[in-house]
């Protein structure tokens, strides 16, 4: 059976800017590569490839969410080295071999991590079965080149002795050239500085006047010319040496790097896949931190034509108004068989179209293998075909009108229409004259639906809207408003035309009532009743929803108080159990100290001793009577609760006794006011005995009267023993 291909048009991706949310995507790429592959993200051709990437990006998303995080998968491009070991004889660099052990390590974790997390991962774990493990390449190099990114002395033979003889060169010119500047500085041959560095070889510091007797070539002077430089001659010989040496090092290193790459070169199939494996989870990834930036799921997808969006958001959209700190208003659309042919209506500025764009973007991120921001019992279906015609529709480079336009769209439409399509339209039917595109329109709409096409249009229309409430497989919608403000409120209502509110409006926007009534009756009068019949009931619906809101709310506080209460009235009745339990229990241990008390008196009274061991004898009897046979673990269970409940009862009185305790300390911390002390008054002071009266008062000082002596004091330093009588 041949497989059915999916062809979505580039005009649709365009209409519904599928490249905007490509940019977003790309922005959460680690890679340069990964950011200009996820540009280049296209709808799916088959269904088969589509859910394998579906899968991909919804396990991707699973690891935000659990504790076995994919390794990180960043790498820089190898690009460049593959394409130098296409070519013969030519050699990768050390630090293009590190890249290729980098990126060979990376791939080699990832796909290790994903075998051993494979009941997590599935999908990806069968991506990435098909990528070799190997770890030749890295063993290979790692053998050869150092940490620091230097070939080892022992990669070749030959190349240990070269190092070595370069070793002791430099050793011999290190000591004849301290022998040349001990000597001619005896000699005062030398400047202060001694010597300075001149093309990476050290040189002596020479007096201008002396430099015919010291032998050697001159390296340059200072620039006032009072200093020549000269490298000695018997350091002259060694460097010359050195050179060659060093020469054939880099010859040998050469030829041990042309070797290794000639040890690679044949791994340059296995070196692509390492890098095109990277470059693919790095569009994964992205798509996956996409998803996670809006909350997005991959919803159940069923396999006859049947779509139900519920609280579906617009991407763009929402992450703009997230930035934005804005609220989105989100929609809930189906589409089914007996319900093919969604017709929108109402006033503009209503969010017909982005519910159009919302349901067409949706669809067309879906099936490029990016999961979509919609309630988790959402349900989508695929589509062979999605057509559109949205948005400015003159087409200025072809010179057509607006019209003419929209009928050639209309033309291909009906070429590619059919049970497997999803159609968009947004304004149909405009751009004519009313009458006549709208009797075209109809004829259109009547077409795609005896093709049995699945679609939303937005319109106008008063014949498009009856057309829809007469066909039994189309129906009617409209974008919600305040009935007394006119304000949109963004909800999709499905069932029911939408009023334009063209009077209304007109009327809001200050029209004088006189010419909207003139206006009135230029028309049928019939169309004008229709139109003012459908906004009562779009008013109406308004209303009833509000209400229903409203209602449901209370009910839903109603039934988390009752809960609540039903909660506290447990709580409560088994506490109040216990509390009785704990009270019998004392009652009872009252009631056997009274009477053993009573037993005490007797004796104390009579001094019976027989008495009162059958008298307390019988007290034992009685109680033992009452109670029951129990195992040493019902006991230990009883004992337990019985401690429970004393405990929950002393910290009961425990709080009650702290807060008597701090009322108490707070009415004797509260300061009694102080009464205002006035001429006559019998006072002492607050740290005396003795009691006088106050003879007179200056300001905050009293003159007080003790019999023997009077005395100035501060009335702050004065407490009132009586007032004086009035």
């Amino acid at each position: 059976m041949r497989k059915r291909m999916i062809n979505i048009h580039d005009k649709t991706l365009k209409d519904l800017e599928f490249s905007t949310v490509l940019q977003q995507v790309s922005e959460h790429c680690v890679t340069a590569l990964g950011n200009e592959k996820a540009l280049l993200t296209a709808p799916y051709k088959t269904k088969e490839e589509l859910l394998g990437a579906l899968q991909l990006t919804n396990e991707y998303l699973s690891s935000f969410y659990n504790d076995n995080r994919i390794p990180n998968h960043g790498f820089d491009s190898i690009s460049k080295e593959i394409k130098l070991l296409r070519i013969e004889n030519t050699y990768l660099e050390v630090h293009a071999l590190k890249k290729i052990v980098s990126i060979s390590l990376t791939v080699n974790e990832i796909v290790k991590y994903l075998k051993k997390f494979e009941e997590y991962y599935p999908g990806l774990n069968a991506y990435a079965s098909h990528i070799e493990i190997t770890k030749v390449i890295i063993e290979k190099v790692d053998a050869i080149v150092d940490r620091f990114g230097d070939i080892k002395d022992n990669a070749s033979s030959l190349l240990f002795e070269l190092r070595q003889s370069i070793n002791s060169i430099k050793g011999k010119i290190n000591a004849s050239f301290s022998s040349a500047l001990t000597t001619y500085h005896n000699l005062e041959y030398l400047d202060d500085i001694r010597e300075s560095v001149v093309e990476n070889k050290r040189v002596l510091a020479v007096k201008a006047m002396y430099r015919r007797k010291v032998k050697g070539a001159i390296m340059g002077g200072s620039k006032t010319g009072s200093i020549v430089y000269i490298e000695p001659e018997t350091t002259l010989q060694y460097s010359r040496e050195l050179n060659n040496l060093e020469y054939e090092e880099q010859e040998e290193v050469i030829r041990i790097l042309k070797d290794l790459t000639n040890y690679i070169r044949p791994f340059l199939p296995l070196l692509e896949n390492y890098q095109a494996f990277l470059i693919n989870i790095d569009v994964i990834s992205a798509k996956a931190k996409y998803a996670r930036s809006m909350n997005a799921i991959l919803p159940e997808i069923s396999e006859g034509k049947s779509m139900f969006l519920r609280d579906a958001y617009h991407p763009l959209l929402y992450l703009n108004n997230l930035e934005k700190k804005e609220t989105t208003f989100p929609q809930t659309i189906e589409l089914k068989q007996d319900s093919r042919i969604i017709v929108i209506s109402g006033p503009n500025a209503g969010g017909k179209s982005i519910t159009l764009k919302t349901v067409g973007l949706l669809q067309v991120m879906l099936q490029s293998g990016l999961l979509i921001p919609v309630h988790e019992r959402s349900k989508v279906c695929l589509f062979d075909r999605i057509l559109s015609d949205i948005g400015d529709n003159q087409s200025i480079e072809n010179h057509l009108s607006t019209y003419s336009y929209r009928l050639k769209q209309m033309n291909y439409f009906l070429k590619k229409c059919n049970k497997n399509t999803l159609f968009l339209i947004d304004e149909f039917g405009t751009g004519s004259d009313p009458e006549l595109g709208g009797a075209l329109a109809e004829t259109f709409l009547e077409e795609f639906y005896h093709r049995e096409a699945f679609g939303i249009i937005t319109t106008h229309y008063s014949n498009l809207k009856i057309l829809a409430n007469e066909l039994p497989h189309m129906l009617n919608a409209n974008m919600l408003f305040d009935e007394r403000t006119l304000l949109p409120l963004f909800k999709l209502v499905i069932g029911q035309a939408g009023s334009s509110f063209t009077f209304e409006v007109a009327q809001k926007n200050g029209i004088p009532y006189s010419l909207i009534n003139r206006a009135k009756k230029k028309i049928e009068r019939s169309k004008v009743r229709f139109d003012a019949t459908i906004a009562k009931l779009q008013k109406e619906r308004s209303r009833l929803e509000k209400t229903g809101q409203s209602l449901k709310l209370n009910e839903k506080k109603k039934i988390e108080e009752a809960d609540k209460l039903e909660e506290i009235n447990t709580k409560i009745q088994k506490k109040l159990e216990s509390y009785q339990e704990l009270y019998d229990s004392n009652q009872r241990l009252i009631y056997l100290g009274q009477k053993v008390n009573d037993i005490a008196e007797k004796y104390f009274a009579n001094k019976q001793k027989r008495e009162l061991m059958a008298e307390l004898f019988k007290v034992v009897q009685i109680e033992n009577s009452k109670r029951k046979k129990v195992t040493a673990k019902q006991k230990k269970a009883i004992k337990a609760k019985e401690e429970q409940i004393k405990k929950e009862a002393e910290k009961v009185v425990t709080v009650i006794r702290k807060k008597k305790k701090e009322a108490k300390k707070k009415a004797i911390e509260t300061p009694k006011p102080k009464p205002v002390l006035k001429i006559g008054d019998r006072v002492r002071m607050e740290d005396g005995r003795a009691i006088g009266s106050i003879d007179k008062i200056e300001k905050n000082k009293a003159v007080v009267n003790y019999g023997i002596f009077t005395t100035n004091v501060s009335i702050e330093q004065l407490e009132l023993v009586e007032a004086v009588k009035k």
